[in-house]
Protein backbone atom coordinates (compact mmCIF):
# COMPACT_ATOMS: atom_id res chain seq x y z
CA UNK A 1 0.00 0.00 0.00
CA UNK A 2 1.08 3.67 -0.57
CA UNK A 3 1.69 5.56 2.63
CA UNK A 4 -0.66 8.43 3.37
CA UNK A 5 0.95 11.90 3.23
CA UNK A 6 1.76 13.22 6.73
CA UNK A 7 0.78 16.77 7.71
CA UNK A 8 4.28 17.53 9.07
CA UNK A 9 6.10 17.67 5.70
CA UNK A 10 3.47 20.02 4.34
CA UNK A 11 3.80 22.30 7.37
CA UNK A 12 7.60 22.35 7.07
CA UNK A 13 7.42 23.02 3.33
CA UNK A 14 4.88 25.80 3.78
CA UNK A 15 6.89 27.47 6.57
CA UNK A 16 10.10 27.24 4.54
CA UNK A 17 8.57 28.78 1.43
CA UNK A 18 6.98 31.53 3.56
CA UNK A 19 10.35 32.45 5.11
CA UNK A 20 12.09 32.46 1.72
CA UNK A 21 9.44 34.78 0.27
CA UNK A 22 9.52 36.97 3.40
CA UNK A 23 13.30 37.44 3.23
CA UNK A 24 13.11 38.52 -0.39
CA UNK A 25 10.27 40.89 0.45
CA UNK A 26 12.39 42.47 3.21
CA UNK A 27 15.41 42.89 0.92
CA UNK A 28 13.66 44.19 -2.16
CA UNK A 29 10.64 46.03 -0.77
CA UNK A 30 10.53 46.73 2.98
CA UNK A 31 14.16 47.71 3.70
CA UNK A 32 14.49 50.21 0.80
CA UNK A 33 11.27 51.89 1.94
CA UNK A 34 12.59 52.09 5.48
CA UNK A 35 15.41 54.29 4.16
CA UNK A 36 13.39 57.46 4.29
CA UNK A 37 14.29 60.73 6.01
CA UNK A 38 11.92 61.07 9.00
CA UNK A 39 9.31 63.80 9.03
CA UNK A 40 8.64 63.94 12.78
CA UNK A 41 12.20 64.86 13.78
CA UNK A 42 12.73 66.93 16.92
CA UNK A 43 16.44 67.43 17.53
CA UNK A 44 18.79 69.90 19.19
CA UNK A 45 22.54 69.99 18.58
CA UNK A 46 25.01 72.24 20.37
CA UNK A 47 28.47 73.46 19.34
CA UNK A 48 30.82 75.13 21.76
CA UNK A 49 34.36 76.45 21.86
CA UNK A 50 36.44 79.56 22.46
CA UNK A 51 36.56 82.49 20.09
CA UNK A 52 36.00 86.19 19.52
CA UNK A 53 32.91 88.27 18.84
CA UNK A 54 32.02 91.92 18.30
CA UNK A 55 30.24 93.41 21.29
CA UNK A 56 27.91 96.20 20.18
CA UNK A 57 27.71 97.47 23.76
CA UNK A 58 31.43 98.15 24.10
CA UNK A 59 31.88 98.64 20.32
CA UNK A 60 34.89 96.35 20.41
CA UNK A 61 35.88 92.75 19.76
CA UNK A 62 35.88 90.53 22.84
CA UNK A 63 38.53 87.79 22.64
CA UNK A 64 38.95 84.40 24.31
CA UNK A 65 35.24 83.98 25.03
CA UNK A 66 33.06 80.84 25.14
CA UNK A 67 30.80 80.75 22.08
CA UNK A 68 27.75 78.49 21.87
CA UNK A 69 25.83 77.59 18.72
CA UNK A 70 22.46 75.91 19.26
CA UNK A 71 20.57 74.42 16.32
CA UNK A 72 17.02 73.17 16.71
CA UNK A 73 15.37 71.06 14.01
CA UNK A 74 11.62 70.45 14.08
CA UNK A 75 9.88 68.39 11.43
CA UNK A 76 6.79 69.99 9.93
CA UNK A 77 4.65 66.85 9.77
CA UNK A 78 1.49 68.34 8.13
CA UNK A 79 3.54 70.00 5.39
CA UNK A 80 5.59 66.83 4.92
CA UNK A 81 2.50 64.67 4.54
CA UNK A 82 0.98 67.12 2.09
CA UNK A 83 4.09 67.34 -0.11
CA UNK A 84 5.55 63.88 0.38
CA UNK A 85 8.93 65.42 1.22
CA UNK A 86 10.89 65.97 4.42
CA UNK A 87 10.09 69.51 5.57
CA UNK A 88 12.25 70.64 8.48
CA UNK A 89 12.05 74.02 10.22
CA UNK A 90 15.48 74.98 11.55
CA UNK A 91 16.54 77.73 13.97
CA UNK A 92 20.18 78.56 14.71
CA UNK A 93 21.39 80.92 17.41
CA UNK A 94 24.88 82.00 18.40
CA UNK A 95 25.32 82.99 22.03
CA UNK A 96 28.05 84.69 24.03
CA UNK A 97 28.57 84.44 27.80
CA UNK A 98 26.33 87.51 28.08
CA UNK A 99 23.41 86.28 25.97
CA UNK A 100 23.39 82.55 26.80
CA UNK A 101 21.76 82.94 30.25
CA UNK A 102 18.94 85.00 28.73
CA UNK A 103 17.44 81.90 27.04
CA UNK A 104 15.85 84.12 24.38
CA UNK A 105 17.01 83.66 20.76
CA UNK A 106 15.98 87.24 19.94
CA UNK A 107 18.60 88.49 22.38
CA UNK A 108 21.39 86.22 21.14
CA UNK A 109 24.40 87.43 19.17
CA UNK A 110 22.85 86.03 16.00
CA UNK A 111 19.59 84.20 15.31
CA UNK A 112 18.32 82.81 12.02
CA UNK A 113 15.44 80.60 10.91
CA UNK A 114 15.32 78.41 7.82
CA UNK A 115 13.11 75.82 6.17
CA UNK A 116 14.82 72.84 4.56
CA UNK A 117 12.91 70.62 2.12
CA UNK A 118 14.50 67.42 0.82
CA UNK A 119 13.54 64.26 -1.00
CA UNK A 120 13.07 61.61 1.69
CA UNK A 121 14.85 58.93 -0.33
CA UNK A 122 17.73 60.73 -2.07
CA UNK A 123 18.27 63.66 0.35
CA UNK A 124 18.38 66.01 -2.65
CA UNK A 125 16.77 69.45 -2.24
CA UNK A 126 13.17 69.95 -3.29
CA UNK A 127 12.15 73.49 -4.15
CA UNK A 128 8.71 73.76 -2.66
CA UNK A 129 6.80 74.37 0.55
CA UNK A 130 8.21 77.87 1.13
CA UNK A 131 11.77 76.64 1.55
CA UNK A 132 14.21 79.23 2.90
CA UNK A 133 16.85 79.64 1.61
CA UNK A 134 16.87 78.11 -1.86
CA UNK A 135 19.79 75.70 -1.56
CA UNK A 136 21.59 73.05 -3.59
CA UNK A 137 23.93 70.14 -2.95
CA UNK A 138 23.52 66.68 -1.48
CA UNK A 139 24.49 67.00 2.20
CA UNK A 140 23.00 69.44 4.69
CA UNK A 141 21.72 68.59 8.15
CA UNK A 142 22.38 64.96 7.21
CA UNK A 143 23.99 62.94 4.43
CA UNK A 144 22.15 60.51 2.14
CA UNK A 145 21.66 56.91 3.27
CA UNK A 146 24.52 54.49 2.53
CA UNK A 147 27.29 57.09 2.59
CA UNK A 148 30.12 56.49 0.14
CA UNK A 149 33.83 57.27 0.47
CA UNK A 150 33.82 60.15 -2.04
CA UNK A 151 33.41 63.91 -2.31
CA UNK A 152 30.03 65.31 -1.22
CA UNK A 153 28.72 68.83 -1.80
CA UNK A 154 27.73 70.27 1.56
CA UNK A 155 25.56 73.39 1.67
CA UNK A 156 26.99 76.22 3.76
CA UNK A 157 24.20 78.64 4.68
CA UNK A 158 26.59 81.43 5.69
CA UNK A 159 28.43 81.19 2.39
CA UNK A 160 25.23 80.69 0.42
CA UNK A 161 26.87 78.02 -1.74
CA UNK A 162 27.98 74.39 -1.76
CA UNK A 163 31.34 73.33 -0.32
CA UNK A 164 33.10 70.12 -1.46
CA UNK A 165 33.87 67.81 1.46
CA UNK A 166 36.38 65.04 0.83
CA UNK A 167 36.41 61.67 2.55
CA UNK A 168 39.31 61.69 5.02
CA UNK A 169 39.25 58.48 7.03
CA UNK A 170 37.20 56.17 9.23
CA UNK A 171 36.88 56.91 12.94
CA UNK A 172 34.63 56.11 15.91
CA UNK A 173 32.22 58.22 17.93
CA UNK A 174 31.13 56.50 21.13
CA UNK A 175 31.64 53.08 19.64
CA UNK A 176 29.91 53.86 16.34
CA UNK A 177 31.89 53.74 13.11
CA UNK A 178 31.88 57.01 11.21
CA UNK A 179 33.21 58.40 7.94
CA UNK A 180 35.09 61.68 8.42
CA UNK A 181 34.75 64.34 5.72
CA UNK A 182 36.71 67.59 5.66
CA UNK A 183 36.73 70.84 3.68
CA UNK A 184 37.26 74.58 4.02
CA UNK A 185 36.05 77.94 2.72
CA UNK A 186 38.45 80.63 1.55
CA UNK A 187 37.69 84.23 2.50
CA UNK A 188 34.68 85.26 0.40
CA UNK A 189 32.56 88.41 0.25
CA UNK A 190 29.00 87.50 1.29
CA UNK A 191 27.20 90.85 1.44
CA UNK A 192 27.26 94.37 2.81
CA UNK A 193 26.28 96.07 6.05
CA UNK A 194 25.71 99.76 6.75
CA UNK A 195 28.00 100.92 9.56
CA UNK A 196 29.74 104.14 10.64
CA UNK A 197 32.70 104.68 8.34
CA UNK A 198 35.03 105.27 11.26
CA UNK A 199 34.35 101.73 12.48
CA UNK A 200 36.03 100.16 9.44
CA UNK A 201 38.63 102.89 8.98
CA UNK A 202 36.93 104.48 6.00
CA UNK A 203 37.77 108.05 5.09
CA UNK A 204 34.20 108.59 3.92
CA UNK A 205 32.10 110.63 6.37
CA UNK A 206 28.98 109.18 7.95
CA UNK A 207 27.63 105.72 7.14
CA UNK A 208 29.23 103.38 4.60
CA UNK A 209 28.32 99.99 3.15
CA UNK A 210 31.01 97.83 4.68
CA UNK A 211 31.73 94.50 3.03
CA UNK A 212 31.00 91.32 4.97
CA UNK A 213 33.58 88.56 4.49
CA UNK A 214 33.36 84.93 5.57
CA UNK A 215 35.81 82.05 5.74
CA UNK A 216 35.90 78.67 7.41
CA UNK A 217 39.35 77.19 8.04
CA UNK A 218 37.97 73.74 8.89
CA UNK A 219 34.74 71.91 8.25
CA UNK A 220 34.90 68.39 9.65
CA UNK A 221 31.84 66.13 9.73
CA UNK A 222 31.78 62.56 11.04
CA UNK A 223 28.88 60.67 9.48
CA UNK A 224 27.22 57.32 10.24
CA UNK A 225 27.71 55.32 6.99
CA UNK A 226 24.37 53.52 6.98
CA UNK A 227 22.03 56.39 7.92
CA UNK A 228 23.92 59.57 7.00
CA UNK A 229 23.41 61.02 10.48
CA UNK A 230 26.08 63.55 11.51
CA UNK A 231 27.54 62.26 14.80
CA UNK A 232 30.14 64.99 15.25
CA UNK A 233 30.87 68.33 13.63
CA UNK A 234 33.78 70.76 13.89
CA UNK A 235 33.91 74.21 12.29
CA UNK A 236 36.31 77.17 12.42
CA UNK A 237 34.35 80.17 11.08
CA UNK A 238 35.46 83.77 10.75
CA UNK A 239 33.22 86.71 9.84
CA UNK A 240 34.70 90.17 9.36
CA UNK A 241 33.94 93.65 8.02
CA UNK A 242 36.06 95.55 5.52
CA UNK A 243 35.90 99.11 4.29
CA UNK A 244 34.44 99.35 0.76
CA UNK A 245 37.06 98.16 -1.72
CA UNK A 246 39.59 97.27 0.98
CA UNK A 247 41.57 94.02 1.03
CA UNK A 248 42.09 94.04 4.79
CA UNK A 249 39.76 93.05 7.63
CA UNK A 250 38.83 96.00 9.81
CA UNK A 251 36.44 94.42 12.34
CA UNK A 252 36.08 90.83 13.52
CA UNK A 253 32.42 90.01 13.99
CA UNK A 254 32.93 86.36 14.91
CA UNK A 255 35.93 84.07 14.90
CA UNK A 256 36.90 80.71 16.33
CA UNK A 257 39.61 78.17 15.59
CA UNK A 258 37.40 75.28 16.76
CA UNK A 259 33.71 74.99 17.55
CA UNK A 260 32.64 71.37 18.09
CA UNK A 261 29.60 69.34 19.12
CA UNK A 262 29.41 69.09 22.88
CA UNK A 263 30.05 65.71 24.50
CA UNK A 264 26.34 65.23 25.22
CA UNK A 265 25.44 66.04 21.61
CA UNK A 266 28.01 63.54 20.29
CA UNK A 267 26.71 60.85 22.64
CA UNK A 268 23.09 61.49 21.67
CA UNK A 269 23.77 61.54 17.93
CA UNK A 270 25.85 58.33 18.13
CA UNK A 271 23.04 56.65 20.06
CA UNK A 272 20.45 57.69 17.47
CA UNK A 273 22.74 56.49 14.68
CA UNK A 274 23.05 53.13 16.45
CA UNK A 275 19.28 52.78 16.84
CA UNK A 276 18.50 53.79 13.25
CA UNK A 277 21.32 51.70 11.81
CA UNK A 278 20.31 48.70 13.90
CA UNK A 279 16.79 48.75 12.49
CA UNK A 280 18.06 48.99 8.92
CA UNK A 281 20.57 46.20 9.54
CA UNK A 282 17.83 44.02 11.01
CA UNK A 283 15.58 44.53 7.99
CA UNK A 284 18.28 44.45 5.34
CA UNK A 285 20.77 41.87 6.64
CA UNK A 286 20.06 39.98 9.86
CA UNK A 287 16.49 38.82 9.26
CA UNK A 288 17.02 38.07 5.53
CA UNK A 289 20.19 36.05 6.29
CA UNK A 290 18.85 33.88 9.09
CA UNK A 291 15.37 33.79 7.62
CA UNK A 292 16.84 32.56 4.34
CA UNK A 293 18.87 29.86 6.10
CA UNK A 294 15.91 28.70 8.18
CA UNK A 295 13.58 28.84 5.19
CA UNK A 296 16.00 26.80 3.08
CA UNK A 297 16.41 24.14 5.75
CA UNK A 298 12.68 23.89 6.38
CA UNK A 299 11.94 23.67 2.66
CA UNK A 300 14.52 20.92 2.09
CA UNK A 301 13.32 19.03 5.16
CA UNK A 302 9.70 19.26 4.07
CA UNK A 303 10.51 18.04 0.54
CA UNK A 304 12.57 15.10 1.84
CA UNK A 305 9.84 13.97 4.24
CA UNK A 306 7.19 14.42 1.57
CA UNK A 307 9.11 12.23 -0.91
CA UNK A 308 9.73 9.54 1.70
CA UNK A 309 6.11 9.57 2.72
CA UNK A 310 4.97 8.94 -0.83
CA UNK A 311 7.53 6.23 -1.67
CA UNK A 312 6.14 2.70 -2.17
CA UNK A 313 7.44 0.34 0.54
CA UNK A 314 9.16 -2.81 -0.63
CA UNK A 315 7.80 -6.16 0.65
CA UNK A 316 9.64 -9.47 0.58
CA UNK A 317 7.82 -12.71 -0.32
CA UNK A 318 6.49 -15.09 2.38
Amino acid sequence: MRRSTSLLPLLLLGAGVFLLVLTQLLVWYVEPRAKRTPTDVNSTTVFTGKGSYFDTGTVSTEDDQILTITRRVLGNVPESERSGNAVWDVSTQIDTPKTLPLADPRKSLQWSTERWVTDRRTNLPVHCCEEKPVFEGEAYLKFPFDVEKRVYTWWDSTLGAGVPLEFKDTTEIHGQQGYRFTGSVEATATGTRQVPGVLVGSKEPGQVLAEEWYSNALIELTVAPRTGRIMNAVIAPTKTLRAPGSTKDAVTLLSSKRLEFTESTRREQAGLASDDGGRLELLGETVPLWGGIAGGLLTVGGVVLLIRGRRQPEHSGA
